[in-house]
């Protein structure tokens, strides 16, 4: 009981939630809903209980016509002006304020997710609650918000239905029962019937949404070109047609006997019976004149559909519920490290930084060891290792993605923590393996922000020294043609090596003091590869150069190289230092020697090359 009242008191604050921000978002909106929803009901009552009494009565007392007709010109002429005012508001208020709503709502929930920390998108529950949220979210919370007013009025008048059949009648509004009973018990359980048939049928309609997803991307084209997987795709989801079968089966009998008797209870009882009882009371005995008994029929009707609008509203208020949480408890997440975190300014300037005793875990797992690693400004660095080593972590917890569970990160000898995080992230310019090509121009995949004068010669500078300038030329539009086809047909599709070289281009034309290159040459060939550290080196002789790289023949040319091993550092130097240490470093590169050149020419042009770097 407790639980469910909890539940049920969450409901409420969640509505009151989604009124309070779409309040902030478009007042007017809310007002033009309530109007509009309390002269609807009104209009209900309106007509049933007062407008047809008068005119039976006036009949009746044979009152004057040119009276009647002055009644009924100005019932015409007031809701003549409703109808106007409704329709307007849907017309014309409810479209630009759903694009204000749109428009408004959007960025806050942009601004929202730009500003989370990146550990909260790889939080499943959390990046569920985002998509939840921003899924059809300006339609939810206006019909939330609609939802809403309709229980309050829809409460009113049901109330005034309620006296003004009890001033015609006191036994009349026995009658309102059957619909109470129809809608609150009988539709409740035809609802309860449809959502556990829901829930039972949705690991099949998963599994049909799969195979519908298989068989209209171009991703399994191929596959399912050159093997049988059509075969096995069409049994699939035959085995989960008939299981949507086999529940919708199980709850078939049920559904159909609590929807028989919702019909019953909440249209015919009342209808007939009120209906009877009315004739009753008018003709047998004369208990009742023709004006009561309009009454009673005109409200029964009215009644009936006040509750019934009245409980759908609330039911839907409760299913709106879901996604308000969803929206609130997104908005209202507290960062842990924020993206306007004002602080400190670090200057231009990167004098060392250091990592001291740095610990990371990652959903209780720990990933970084006690690690403890010094970068000087100006030289040329590389973290190298087997995969989960913690290269790529390190990163992360370099640019702030993440805060270190233990220990400290320096810079210039200060807690990264101290300073303001946008002017901390400048400082850095980033090519990352898991890059991401965006469906703009390739100036401004390059560039990361609108061009101004001096831009695209940079660009093209970067482009050129990445080595994929003359793939540019060739494109329709050269460095302004769209890159994929997203918004574009002819739009450019490129190779993964191509697009690597614009990524490492990106970090190029950034004029960062510290350039980090994540894996920058993992889609090149061998020769592609060497040619494009060639060319990094050159672009940063005076920058602060990182590299992550598990091919150690990229790294020779560093000033320092970390080998990682389960998140800490086990050995440190130049590439010649560690190759007379002949520990894993050694082993590491003499294993890729062989297996990366397939040859005994080239093995021993690459040790060649490596005695050369050396002296």
């Amino acid at each position: 009981m407790k639980k469910e009242k909890g539940k049920n008191a969450k409901v409420i604050r969640n509505n009151l939630y989604a009124c309070r921000l779409l309040w902030k978002l478009c007042p007017g909106l809310v007002i033009h809903q309530a109007l509009i929803c309390m002269f609807g009901y009104l209009e209900w009552l309106f007509y049933s209980a007062f407008f047809m009494r008068y005119v039976i009565n006036a009949l009746e007392t044979q009152q004057a016509f040119s009276r009647i007709m002055v009644f009924l010109g100005i019932t015409i002429a007031v809701f003549a002006s409703l109808s106007f005012y409704t329709n307007y508001v849907e017309g014309k208020v409810n479209p630009v304020s759903k694009e204000i709503v749109y428009k408004k709502l959007n960025l806050l929930l942009y601004e929202k997710s730009s500003n989370v920390e990146l550990a909260c998108f790889e939080d499943n529950e959390f990046y569920d609650r985002y998509t939840l949220a921003l899924d059809k979210a300006t339609e939810n919370l206006i019909d939330t918000v609609k939802n809403i007013w309709g229980v309050v009025f829809g409460i009113i008048a049901s109330v005034a239905a309620f006296i003004l059949m009890f001033e015609v009648d006191q036994w009349s509004v026995l009658f309102i029962l059957f619909p109470i009973l129809g809608n609150f018990v009988f539709n409740q359980q035809v609802a309860k019937n449809e959502f556990k048939r829901n829930k039972e049928t949705a690991p099949y309609n998963r599994k049909i949404a799969y195979v519908n997803r298989v068989m209209y991307l171009s991703d399994y084209a191929k596959e399912i070109r050159l093997t049988n997987a059509f075969a096995l795709m069409k049994r699939y989801y035959a085995e989960a047609i008939r299981g949507i079968w086999k529940v919708t089966g199980k709850y078939t009998v049920k559904s159909m006997i609590f929807h028989w008797l919702y019909v019953m209870f909440t249209f015919s009882f009342i209808f007939e019976g009120l209906l009877i009882y009315g004739a009753y009371r008018t003709i047998v005995n004369h208990s009742m004149n023709l004006a009561q008994l309009s009454v009673i029929t005109s409200m029964m009707v009215s009644t009936t559909w006040i509750l019934i609008g009245f409980t759908d509203n609330l039911t839907t208020a409760f299913k709106k519920g879901l996604f308000v949480d969803n929206l609130r408890t997104f908005m209202e997440y507290e960062e842990k490290i924020p993206e306007n975190y004002a602080g400190d300014d670090p200057g231009c300037e990167i004098r060392e930084i250091e990592f001291r005793n740095v610990s990371f875990s990652y959903k209780d797992e720990q990933v970084i060891h006690d690690l403890s690693f010094r970068i000087e400004g100006g030289k040329t660095y590389a973290l190298v290792g087997h995969n989960g080593a913690g290269k790529s972590t390190i990163i992360k917890l370099l640019l702030r993605f993440y805060d270190p569970t233990e220990g400290v990160i320096l810079l210039n000898g200060k807690d990264i923590k101290t300073y303001e995080l946008a002017k901390y992230r400048a400082l850095f310019a980033t090519a990352f393996q898991d890059y991401q090509i965006f469906s703009l121009s390739v100036l401004e995949n390059v560039l990361m922000h609108p061009a101004k004068e001096g831009d695209e010669a940079v660009a093209v500078q970067a482009l050129k020294l990445a080595g994929v300038y003359d793939k540019i030329c060739s494109l329709p539009k050269g460095i302004h043609t769209i890159l994929t086809k997203e918004f574009a047909e002819e739009g450019a599709v490129l190779s993964g090596g191509e697009y690597q070289k614009i990524v490492v281009a990106r970090a190029m034309a950034n004029p960062c003091p510290v350039k980090i290159y994540d894996e920058p040459s993992s889609a090149l060939d061998p020769i592609a590869e060497y040619e494009l550290f060639k060319n990094i080196l050159k672009s940063g002789k005076k920058n602060t150069m990182l590299f992550i790289s598990h091919r150690l023949s990229s790294v020779q040319k560093a000033d320092c190289v970390f080998m990682l091993e389960n998140g800490t550092v086990i050995e440190s130097g130049t590439h010649a230092q560690l190759l007379k240490q002949k520990g894993s470093y050694q082993q590491m590169y003499e294993k890729q020697a062989i297996n990366y050149l397939a040859g005994a020419k080239h093995e021993a042009g690459i040790f060649a090359m490596a005695e050369e770097v050396e002296a």
